[in-house]
């Protein structure tokens, strides 16, 4: 069975950091995109991060600049999503989506990445709650 299994939210407070992993079973992601995104409550699943089959990455949203870092461990057939000084805002459930795509500049010359419905295989997605 080909799947994706996020793990490593919780809570956290403001100004905290998590790292989330994103497993892939039944597959090798060597030649996956790996994108993350969130979906806060009542609001659209929105993209937060990519990252090429090569390790390139960049933030889908201008709000994570700085603070969340995308990693990948093909080895251990994981991506990696930090972050860091985390917000109230932040509050969501978080997923990871693969894209079968070994383009270099997947990520940041594909504008269709940017959208939810062009990524075919998803996670189950992960909760992160950012709250004192």
């Amino acid at each position: 069975q080909l799947q994706l299994v996020e793990s490593g939210g919780g809570l956290v407070q403001p100004g905290g950091s998590l790292r989330l992993s994103c497993v892939a079973s039944g597959f090798t992601l060597d030649d996956y995109a790996i994108g993350w995104f969130r979906q806060a409550p009542g609001k659209e699943r929105e993209g937060v991060s990519c990252i090429s089959s090569r390790g390139k990455s960049i933030p889908y949203s201008d709000s994570v600049k700085g603070r969340f870092t995308l990693s990948r461990d093909n080895a251990k057939n994981t991506v990696y999503l930090q972050m860091n000084n985390l917000t109230p805002e932040e509050t969501a459930i978080y997923y990871c989506a693969a894209e079968k795509n070994t383009f270099q500049d997947f990520c940041t010359l594909v504008p269709l990445a940017r959208r939810v419905d062009y990524w075919d295989r998803w996670g189950q997605g992960t909760q992160v709650t950012v709250s004192s």
